[in-house]
């Protein structure tokens, strides 16, 4: 787990100085070692969190025996042993370490962009040919590590995160249809950023910048394919998917470094925890506890810890914790974000971080499974119709009821007040509102006058819309797929990734792996 940096530039303002610089503002997702690259007007640069081979003989950048090709990459790939045997075995190559890192290098340089549906993990990587002056982007299949790429009239930058790229800018304004974007939804979506011509490399993607000119590519879309549900019975499709799972999990204990899990007390983590506890010995796990019973799962987290024999460990919250951890989240975060469980994510990752360096997660779980109370709310609107005409004939009185999220009954009400108007919706309509914080028309009258003639709504619906469109038939898997494109990238994995990377920890999602996904 690392950050990269990047730059084409014909700028005199840019020099190998101000790139380092530039390149150290993350030196907290790299701590153990950082490096350049530089050739005439190309950068290249990597922090380093050391994770499998430790050595110094695997920082980064990363050259081949000739010189070459030069890689800087973020990330993980599990299954480069395998990949190492099967694709690279018949070619002439001495490897120097027993990285993942040279690993892909050497994909790359034999087999190209061909070798991206092969890889399991997560990345973000770029790939650079000296010769050619070739440079190759990529990024994960579901958006797990960001890609910032900034175009400008000199040249490019990209990166792990803004605040790298921000210095390197020659100038920087409000993206304002992103900021509108951002009241809405609590987040800016996944392919923006908040700065005019700063965008994200979609997940699943990969793109080549050669003769002053950009080609991107999808190598990994994911599919709704209803042929295929009926191939199994229910009762094989539990073996098959468990099978998956532990495999997916089994994949991810792979650390040189000390390896831990996240135990909430929910079905997600408590599902990784089982599965990994079969394959290493008292693995080490942690809790966040809350002084509200209504928040509080650390009963749940220390039955699934005894069960499994872990070594657990819980970290209890109050107020004070909050306020004092809520200007280091603010200093670390480069965009405006606003999913207040970043919160307490940022102090589990700070609690566990000086025990471990890797932490399994159940992340992915509730997008892919639909565990949100979104979707239990969607599939009663579908499956009850009297429940669902008794909701949109009851939503201007259920608009009365208290709403409160820190009592039982006033987090019953808000649930009646979302259900009541969603019902009205159709499930396009309904979606994007359930997947908001707050309509568009409360989220523009926010702005003054002056800024709403500055967003383009047009555009905004352009941003937004493709999402929903793909709501059309009564099979649900159109929902979970519009949160796979929107919510998990925009949300929560960018959540972790900050929360993960502002404390040094690598964070690993088993419900992520493609395989689990597909399936």
């Amino acid at each position: 787990m690392c950050g990269i940096l990047g730059a084409v530039s014909h700028s005199a303002l840019l020099t190998t100085e101000s790139f380092r610089n530039a390149l150290l503002c993350m030196h907290k997702r790299g701590p153990d070692a950082h490096g350049v690259f530089n050739e005439e007007h190309t950068w290249l640069g990597q922090v380093r969190l050391s994770i499998i081979d430790t050595s110094n003989g695997a920082n980064q950048p990363f050259y081949d025996e000739t010189g070459r090709y030069v890689l800087v990459f973020n990330g993980e790939i599990f299954n480069y042993r395998e990949l190492k045997n099967k694709h690279l075995a018949s070619f002439p190559i001495s490897f120097q370490t027993h990285s993942d890192t040279e690993v892909l290098l050497y994909l790359l340089i034999h087999h190209g962009t061909d070798c991206l549906p092969w890889l399991s993990g997560f990345f973000a990587f770029a790939f650079y040919d000296k010769q050619t002056k070739r440079l190759i982007l990529a990024r994960d299949r579901y958006g797990k590590k960001p890609l910032y790429i900034a175009e400008h009239d000199d040249g490019f930058l990209f990166g792990s995160e803004l605040k790298s790229i921000m210095p390197l800018m020659p100038k920087r304004e409000l993206n304002m249809d992103a900021l509108a974007l951002y009241f809405q939804l609590n987040y800016i979506p996944p392919h923006l950023s908040i700065l005019q011509g700063v965008r994200k490399l979609k997940p699943g993607t990969y793109a080549v910048y050669e003769n002053k000119q950009w080609h991107e590519k999808a190598y990994y879309t994911l599919q709704i394919k209803p042929s295929e549900y009926k191939q199994h019975s229910y009762e094989t499709a539990q073996v098959e998917l468990k099978k998956r799972m532990d495999e997916s999990v089994k994949e991810r204990l792979i650390s040189d470094v000390p390896l831990g899990a996240f135990l909430s007390g929910g079905i997600d983590s408590s599902v990784v925890v089982a599965l990994a506890s079969k394959h290493t010995t008292q693995l080490k796990t942690y809790s966040i506890g809350f002084n509200n019973p209504i928040f509080d799962e650390t009963p749940y987290a220390q039955l699934v810890a005894k069960k499994y024999d872990t070594d657990h460990h819980v970290f209890y919250l109050n107020e004070t914790d909050y306020k004092e951890e809520l200007h280091h989240i603010l200093d670390y975060i480069d965009e405006p974000f606003a999913d207040s469980s970043c919160i307490p994510q940022y102090i589990l990752c700070k609690k566990t971080k000086p025990h471990v360096t890797v932490a399994l997660s159940g992340d992915g779980g509730d997008e892919v499974f639909a565990g949100y109370h979104k979707h239990r709310a969607e599939w009663m609107i579908r499956n009850k119709p009297l429940l669902a005409f008794a909701a949109r004939t009851a939503a201007p009185w259920l608009q009365k009821l208290p709403q409160n999220k820190n009592t039982r009954w006033g987090e019953k009400a808000r649930q009646l007040v979302k259900l009541g108007a969603g019902a009205r919706l159709s499930a396009s309509d309904r979606y994007l509102r359930w997947a908001s914080i707050l309509g568009q028309t409360e989220a523009r009258a926010l702005f003054s006058q002056h800024a709403r003639q500055q967003i383009n709504e047009t555009s905004c619906a352009r941003h937004l819309n493709p999402y929903a469109e793909g709501i059309k038939t009564d099979d649900f898997n159109e929902v979970l797929f519009a949160d796979m494109g929107l919510v998990l990238p925009g949300d929560m994995l960018q959540k972790v990734d900050w929360m993960s990377m502002a404390n040094s920890l690598e964070v690993r999602s088993p419900f992520l792996d493609y395989k689990v996904v597909d399936f």
